[in-house]
């Protein structure tokens, strides 16, 4: 049987815009882990605050735990300003995460069919003016990101 519902399309349809590749200032809101036996991650939920015109709009995205891309959660910690005695005895307390704010590069990839949102860079708050101005090509790769070339 069929019926009629009225609004639902409206619903059904997503009312923003998909998030454009670029960076952002961004709110963690919360982190999981997930095991995984070939590669545990963490997802992240990210709220973002600029630019405006898409301020609480939500990204979520993986960091995965691999001995491969450590580099990559340690880059976000360090940026995002994590508790850095947490970070010195190697641990992540997922209570900790909530608040941090820092600037997030994003990019969108399609795997099977599902589209993902890549955490590609990361750089401190601080830096929001300085990278907000530039195009996000030419944003410089943070200290860390030096470091591990």
């Amino acid at each position: 049987m069929k019926r009629q519902v009225p609004g639902l399309a409206d619903i059904a349809r997503d009312a923003r815009p998909e998030i454009p590749d670029g960076v952002f200032l961004v709110r963690v809101d919360g982190a999981q882990f997930r095991w995984h036996a070939q590669k545990p991650f963490y997802v992240l939920r990210l709220s973002i605050l600029e630019p405006n015109q898409f301020a609480g709009y939500p990204i979520v995205g993986r960091l995965y735990c691999t001995q491969k891309a450590i580099w990559k959660l340690g880059w976000f910690l360090r940026d995002f300003l994590y508790d850095p005695e947490l970070l010195a005895h190697e641990q992540v307390d997922e209570k900790a995460l909530p608040g941090l704010r820092g600037v997030v590069k994003i990019s969108h990839a399609m795997v099977h069919g599902i589209s993902l949102i890549n955490l590609d860079g990361f750089a401190p708050a601080s830096q929001w003016e300085e990278l907000s101005a530039a195009p996000s090509s030419n944003i410089p790769p943070s200290r860390s990101a030096e470091a591990r070339r």
